[in-house]
């Protein structure tokens, strides 16, 4: 299980920019507008051989200024709920405001692990300055400049430090982890009960009703699987905009316990950005993916009306499109069975190891079909392939000049993979190596 690291804090104080820091990507848009955070922002982090997601909140707060002190109260509350680690951003250049006092005084009622960050301290004046920050009360008070990276290395030591020990995931449980992750109302509570035959959640038509996750283990009809649905009973008066927040912070715990990932997608609405997101999280971190229609039953069809939207649902997840496609609906409890039988499948396929002298026999003749392109006179030589021994499909291609294989050339690769071994709803990893 990942743990979650969350960061909070009033807007413009960079939490985008240090969010981009930890997860050494460019993902946020950056900009010096309060609120401008529009993205879906969640990502995970690797330091010292720990692994970690990152959830910033600024991405999720919307509305004038008073209602955004209101909506980071929220955010805070939320992370306090759900992260392990909560990193409590503020401004050097701004000094203490009344928003920042008032976060603190929540955060240290709170029993969770926080660092305080000091944002912008990028020269000896603000370092100065930003002393002041220690009378906030937090043991953990580190000065950083997340435009220039300064400091940043300090607190992903930290970070790591203080994360709770990891426990060891025995393999040994060979049951299938499936959870069942997409935007609010698409019909995943409605699923769960339908699969169970208990109306364990209430369902109901507001969005976002259903918050914890639960595990459930399944075992009828000869099929066993523990089904991990982020869902639960909210308490009412608090479905507001932050919502989605929840929503989403659930999701990627949901994906970091599961093996199998069943995206359910509203066949009205088609597949959206956010279920993009959702599927590009998946394959980060190496889980099979399902991808479930619901509503089927309420969109009027012609001949074609499902090989058409299966064509426009790959091209949008391409490259990584070698992916089921089930048509469901859930009210009817059509097909239901169908989607778990795809999911242990997949599930199947993401175990899958391939002999060394098959794998091979197979791939050398592709290569000797299609040779790697030649770079600036270079040629790569492809000698030798096989499985790592992880609990995901990784293979490793060991050749001269390993750093000159293109892109499009490792694709091709993949493509011969999964033409001759079913990897269907898995993502490949494959890395070269210096033979």
């Amino acid at each position: 299980m990942r743990n979650l690291v969350a960061i909070v804090g009033r807007p413009n104080v960079g939490k985008s920019t240090l969010y981009n820091r930890l997860i050494g990507e460019r993902q946020a848009i950056i900009d010096n507008v309060s609120g401008v955070t529009r993205d879906r922002l969640y990502g995970f982090s690797n330091w010292n051989g720990r692994e970690f997601s990152v959830v910033d909140t600024g991405g999720f707060v919307h509305g004038s200024d008073d209602v955004f002190e209101a909506a980071i109260r929220r955010q805070v509350q939320i992370a306090i709920d759900e992260a392990e680690i909560i990193l409590f951003l503020c401004d050097v250049t701004t000094g203490i405001t009344d928003l920042d006092e008032a976060v603190a005084k929540m955060l240290r009622k709170s029993n969770k692990k926080v660092i305080l960050v000091v944002n912008k301290v990028d020269n000896g004046t603000r370092q100065l300055s930003a002393n002041e920050f220690w009378s906030l009360g937090f043991e953990n008070t580190l000065f950083v400049s997340s435009i220039t990276g300064s400091g940043s290395g300090e607190l992903l030591d930290l970070v790591t430090e203080i994360l709770p020990p990891e426990t060891e995931e025995k393999e040994e449980n060979d049951i299938p982890k499936i959870a069942i992750i997409g935007q609010p109302n698409v019909g995943k509570s409605s699923l769960t009960n339908a699969l169970l035959g208990v109306d364990r959640n209430i369902v109901t038509d507001i969005a976002g009703t259903t918050r914890d996750s639960i595990h459930s283990h399944y075992n009828k009809f000869g099929k066993e699987f523990i089904l991990i649905d982020t869902a639960g009973i909210r308490k009412k008066g608090k479905v507001h905009e932050d919502l989605e927040f929840y929503s989403v912070i659930r999701a990627v715990k949901a994906i970091d316990e599961a093996d199998v990932c069943l995206l359910l997608i509203d066949a009205k609405m088609g597949i959206e950005s956010q279920d993009l997101s959702l599927i590009g999280l998946a394959i980060k971190r190496n889980k099979g993916i399902v991808i479930v229609v619901n509503k089927w039953d309420l969109v009027e069809k012609e001949t074609n009306t499902a090989r058409d939207f299966e064509e426009k649902l790959k091209r949008k997840m391409a490259p990584f499109n070698d992916v089921p496609i089930v048509f469901t609906s859930v009210l009817e409890k059509q097909r239901i069975f169908k989607a778990m039988d795809m999911a242990i499948q997949v599930s199947e396929n993401r175990k899958r190891k391939v002999k060394t002298s098959q794998l091979n026999d197979i791939m050398q003749e592709a290569i000797e079909r299609v040779p790697p392109p030649s770079i600036k006179g270079k040629y790569v030589k492809i000698k030798y392939v096989t499985q790592l021994p992880l609990f995901y499909p990784a293979f490793a291609f060991f050749c001269n000049n390993p750093k000159y294989v293109k892109e499009s050339y490792r694709n091709y690769l993949e493509k011969q993979l999964r033409a001759n071994f079913d990897f269907t709803g898995v993502p490949i990893k494959i890395y070269f190596r210096d033979k």
